[in-house]
Parts: C-alpha cells; sequence; structure tokens
C-alpha cells in the first residue's frame, strides 16, 4: 500500500533531488524509499556486529549453482 508524505526542505534540495532522480531515470519518490529500506538494512546489518557487517556484500553476488545441475556434472564426470 502507497500512502502520500508531504515534507518540507530547503528549495535547493527539492532541485537537487529533481536533477537526480531524472539523471537516474527514477522518481524522487522512488529514490526516497530506496534510501529509507536502504538506510534500515544498514541498521540490521550493524546489529550482526562489525565484523560480520563489514564482510556482507565483499564476494558481490555469486551465482550459486543449481544443485540438480551440479549433479548432472557431477554424474557425467564420473560415468562418462
Amino acid at each position: 500500500m502507497q500512502t502520500k508524505l508531504t515534507l518540507r526542505v530547503e528549495d535547493s534540495v527539492v532541485r537537487k533531488a529533481k536533477r537526480l532522480a531524472q539523471k537516474r531515470g527514477r522518481s524522487v519518490s522512488k529514490i526516497f524509499s530506496d534510501f529509507i529500506a536502504e538506510e534500515e538494512d544498514d541498521q540490521e546489518l550493524e546489529s550482526l556486529g562489525s565484523i560480520t557487517a563489514s564482510m556482507v556484500g565483499v564476494l558481490g553476488k555469486a551465482e550459486i549453482p543449481n544443485e540438480k545441475d551440479a549433479f548432472h556434472d557431477h554424474l557425467e564426470d564420473k560415468y562418462l
């Protein structure tokens, strides 16, 4: 569910937000929403502890092979 939110900010901030939104091809609302969600995620990471939190994302997004494909590859290697 989406709800309308009115914010009071300086005119210069509004101009910057609109330029940023245009540059990214998104709405100001979407940028704000993503920022708040990211902040919430960062707070969750902080609760993990500094060492664990610092390791999150270090490897990037790794492609995890499908278990079935890995098993089939193993059988092919073994029997063919």
